[in-house]
């Protein structure tokens, strides 16, 4: 029986679940568009306020119930559709059981997911059942990690145009940024550092660079990690950690390893943020150091962890404002050296909204649209990455409607 819809978005009365549901109600309205799609949630009432909110025809979305730990309802809302868009988070307390139904069932997924230990745990226990059925699974969809993971397929397909092979060694530099965390984002931080408090041995696995890597590609040369100020020549900028990098850079080592280290099996890549030239710009790296140390100790720290609950950091449904969300934008730079030659290549990905929210819900509606319209009905079931699977069909839906464009610098 053919599916009734080609998307579902689950979670759509969450703070990203809206920004979605609005993305997709302006690229597609309710109904007859190049996309089908309907909202689903646990509350009707919240379901109805939030698409009551769309604008004018948005009374013909259709609303399914479903609860995040409900077999039924979640099965039942899988064969209604091609594919589903979850944004539960944080996904390692309520995403499981949708992830497993979907491998089950051949209902291809997407998320936006930076959550590396989850991950791990579902392509482990779920990645056989995805192959048999037919099912693609693909996280981290959003800001995490879609500029890394994509811009550094446009990188090195560019390497290969002008210097007829890969590149080894590259790195990417956040060069600006301007945007705000939501509730549902700090919930999932804070429960992957209470998981790593409680477990040494996850501990040792968030370590590892190609954790997400299957096993028996889980190789290669030590990887660089910026964890305090330092100075990066080819940026010419002074450099300081980059709070994503610990999933971007395991999200883009799986897409070499599964793609068959097209980017080498010597592959080196790491991510840092920049923060001037100048003196200015080494205070500044190491003031971003220290806040960041200081936040995860705190984090970890029942009485301070509380406080930054109470009075910090925004609870789950907080998040930037509408006009805070239009001014935001980001701009991602990749460097890297032409094999045998002191050549540089620089290509650069931007994003018209800030990174976590107004940007990142339309890159995971694109990425929806792309799995049930763009994909060819015979790829392979598993998990896969946005490069890997998406690849250029996904990037081109990114520049041609979601305000991401994908261009070279230097080179």
């Amino acid at each position: 029986m053919s599916a009734q819809f080609d998307v579902v978005v689950f979670g759509a009365t969450s703070f990203v679940g809206q920004i979605l549901s609005r993305y997709l109600f302006e690229r597609h309205g309710a109904s007859g568009g190049e996309l089908t799609w309907a909202m689903a949630g646990r509350s009707r009432s919240k379901l109805e306020r939030v698409r009551g909110e769309l604008g004018p025809g948005a009374a013909d979305i259709p609303l399914i119930l479903a609860n995040a730990d409900d077999e039924t309802a979640l099965t039942t809302l899988c064969s209604q559709t091609r594919v589903v868009i979850s944004t539960v988070g944080p996904y390692a307390l309520y995403g499981s059981e949708l992830v497993r139904i979907c491998a089950e069932s051949g209902t291809d997924y997407c998320d936006l997911t930076g959550e590396v230990q989850w991950i791990r745990r579902m392509i482990d226990a779920h990645e056989d059942a995805a192959k048999q059925s037919g099912a693609r699974i693909v996280h981290c969809c959003g800001f995490d990690s879609v500029p890394s993971d994509l811009g550094l397929h446009f990188f090195q397909q560019q390497a290969r145009e002008r210097f007829g092979t890969s590149i080894s060694r590259v790195k990417m530099r956040v060069k600006a940024a301007r945007g705000g965390f939501s509730g549902g984002t700090v919930a999932s931080l804070l429960n992957v550092v209470q998981e790593a408090k409680r477990d040494p041995a996850l501990r040792k696995q968030l370590a590892n660079p190609h954790l997400l890597c299957p096993p028996e590609l889980q190789k290669g040369p030590r990887q660089p990690n910026v964890s305090f100020a330092e100075y990066d020549p080819d940026a010419r900028s002074w450099l300081a950690p980059f709070v994503m990098a610990a999933i971007n850079t395991r999200v883009v080592h799986r897409s070499n390893a599964i793609a068959g280290f097209p980017y080498g099996d010597d592959f080196v890549y790491d991510e840092a943020m920049m923060t001037g030239i100048s003196s200015k710009g080494r205070l500044a790296a190491i003031s971003v150091a220290l806040g960041m140390a200081g936040f995860m100790t705190a984090s970890v720290i029942p009485p301070t962890r509380w406080l930054l609950q109470r009075f910090v950091v925004p609870k789950p449904g907080e998040g930037p404002t509408p006009a805070e969300q239009e001014a935001g934008f980001f701009d991602v730079r990749f460097f890297g050296h032409g094999p045998g030659t002191d050549e540089l290549l620089v290509t650069k990905v931007t994003g018209d909204r800030d990174p976590g929210y107004g940007s990142t819900g339309k890159m995971l509606g694109e990425a929806g649209a792309c799995l049930a319209l763009d994909v060819p009905k015979d790829a392979p079931g598993g998990f896969w990455t946005p490069a890997t699977l998406l690849g250029d069909a996904f990037m081109q839906r990114l520049q041609t409607h979601a305000g991401l464009r994908f261009e070279v610098v230097e080179g």
